[in-house]
């Protein structure tokens, strides 16, 4: 431990801590707007400059370490007008529309422009020509907002292991783009939205799809359905000053028919079908033989990744669609024959956490029909309510429609990390347990934020052994050992995003300094497992909804029926394509 001063307080902290870490310590917050913890601390910035005594200048806090003795001044007229006047500069090269800017009341350099009162047009003069790119189905970047403090390229390369973007050109015409200036649909990108939850202004933001879903809603001759996946109830209530951790499903489901949609479904009972069918496959692999270890196939973010960079593995995939996609399918196909409606005249809509859900509805169709019609995550669930004057807050609680809005709580887990292993083991040991009484509930041991989780189990006197990762960076190493042959992992899920679905790309943006203070995986999680744990059902297989619909419309699980409209295939894509 080491000894210095801030402000005159005396402050102890361990020898390599950082000045910024050694303020927060004793609850003095320097700002930030280049510094995300453990993977962006270069100091490029310099909002977060101190003054140190005996040093002639100032000096960034993100990354300049304490030591011994020293006296650090965190206010100063110095520091206070240096910070001022690099907002300054910031803003003179920032497109100034925050009325109508995506993070108006939410962008970190707002916050801080306001705190400084600085002069947004103190030093008014050249500005860099801007790249605007609108070439995904889930991104958009508009370079007029960056101020190149470089967060998302260390989002995308250090934290992801992806890479795609990077400060190209020097000096005045130093801009963030992809290599040789490539639009990002040509590019490695996985479509994570990562880079969008660490952007502090609103310089990358997900693909608006609102516009569509209204006019769906307006149109009387649309039948729309609504489902939302499990991890938005444990973010939404956020984006209405809600604690974090708050589950509001029951005021979520009231929101949506207030928004005008004929059903409100839930996302968790297809996700109860991607159990079965997936159960059902890993089951028919190890006693028959098949390709192993089995991946999951429930993350887009991570199909799009294997399929551009690990296209070997393919076979080692589920070749069950997500539950999204199964949801698509369900409504057009099943539900739409319980009710008479013509699959042309039904418009699915997903709440999703994730940007790359977005593309992935591209991905399959049913018959010549598109399975999802609309993807809107969670922010713009949000920016609906709120356009409509819901408070989603004072709402009552209600409940989904039925039949595909009954669900277990495995299928509630899947938005944490670990949540689609543990959902699947819970059915897939029933399978193989001879006696069902013997076979665990809970699986304790694939759940938490590590980036690597593994475990073994004795099923029917077979070992089966499983891995659960969460975070892309993580799972390279594992693909290379599969294909090298060297993996004795039976079941591998894999999740792009750290944490799980409930950190998605679509998820409500938090300021970092939040980020620091608080376990914001941990308790969106916790509302899941507490869900799961209050619930009468927790297999999928005893979803009592899920049963009769495999009766009356489906057959088997991994059945003819079962393929047509809930497995899909992959195929390898280029890592680039050329423009």
């Amino acid at each position: 431990m080491i000894s210095l001063k801030i402000n005159n307080i005396p402050v102890y902290v361990e020898e390599g801590t950082t000045l910024l870490e050694a303020a927060r310590s004793i609850g003095i917050k320097v700002p930030t707007l280049c510094h995300l913890k453990g993977i962006s601390e270069l100091g490029a910035c310099r909002v977060c400059v101190v003054e140190v005594k005996g040093m002639n200048s100032l000096v960034a806090a993100c990354e300049y370490p304490a030591r011994e003795g020293m006296e650090v001044f965190t206010n100063t007229p110095r520091v206070l007008n240096s910070r001022k006047t690099t907002i300054e500069l910031i803003l003179s090269d920032h497109r100034k529309d925050c009325l109508s800017c995506e993070r108006n009341t939410n962008c970190e350099l707002q916050r801080l422009s306001h705190k400084y009162d600085c002069d947004s047009h103190r030093f008014a003069g050249a500005q860099r020509e801007f790249v605007y790119d609108d070439s995904t189905d889930y991104l958009i970047r508009d370079n007029s907002k960056c101020i190149l403090c470089r967060r998302c390229i260390a989002v995308c390369k250090r934290q992801q292991g992806v890479g795609v973007i990077g400060a190209n050109e020097r000096g005045f015409a130093t801009h963030v783009a992809c290599p040789f200036d490539m639009e990002l649909a040509h590019t490695p990108c996985v479509g994570c939205g990562q880079c969008i939850n660490v952007c502090p202004t609103g310089a990358l933001q997900e693909k608006e799809e609102i516009t569509r879903v209204q006019e769906a809603l307006a149109n009387p001759g649309k039948y729309v359905v609504v489902g939302y996946a499990p991890s938005v109830r444990a973010a939404l209530a956020e984006t209405f000053d809600m604690p974090v951790g708050t589950n509001c499903q029951g005021r979520i489901n009231t929101a949506l028919r207030y928004l005008g949609f004929d059903k409100v479904f839930d996302v968790n009972c297809s996700a109860d079908f991607t159990i079965m069918e997936e159960a059902h496959e890993l089951v028919s692999r190890i006693r028959n033989g098949g390709t192993l270890p089995m991946f999951t196939s429930c993350c887009p973010g991570w199909i799009n990744h294997i399929q551009k960079n690990f296209p070997e593995l393919l076979p080692n995939l589920s070749s069950c669609k997500s539950p999204q996609q199964m949801f698509g399918a369900l409504i057009k196909h099943v539900f739409g024959k319980i009710e008479g409606i013509d699959p042309r005249d039904l418009f699915v809509v997903t709440v999703m956490p994730c940007t790359a859900k977005k593309g992935e509805k591209h991905r399959t169709f049913t018959d010549g029909f598109a399975d999802v019609d609309a993807v809107i995550t969670t922010r713009e669930l949000s920016s609906l309510c709120k356009e409509n004057g819901i408070l989603l807050n004072e709402l009552p609680d209600s409940e989904p429609d039925r039949p595909f809005g009954e669900y277990s709580g495995a299928g509630m887990i899947f938005g944490a990390t670990g949540g689609v292993m543990e959902a699947a083991l819970r059915t897939a040991v029933t399978i193989l347990e001879p006696d069902a009484r013997l076979a665990p509930l809970e699986f304790t041991e694939v759940r938490g934020l590590n980036g690597v989780k593994s475990a073994g189990y004795t099923v029917d006197g077979k070992q089966i052994k499983v891995a659960v990762v969460n975070g892309l960076n993580n799972v390279n190493a594992i693909c290379e050992a599969v294909k090298r042959g060297e993996s004795d992992y039976q079941f591998i899920e894999v999740m792009t995003c750290p944490g799980g679905c409930v950190m998605g790309g679509g998820q409500p943006i938090r300021a970092t300094i939040v980020k620091h203070k608080a376990e914001i995986a941990a308790a969106r999680a916790n509302v899941l497992y507490a869900a799961d744990k209050s619930m009468y059902t927790r297999r999928s297989h005893n979803n009592a909804s899920l049963a009769k619909i495999y009766a009356d419309h489906i057959g088997e699980p991994c059945g003819e029926q079962a393929h047509k409209l809930l497995h899909t295939h992959y195929q390898a894509l280029p890592k680039y394509i050329k423009q």
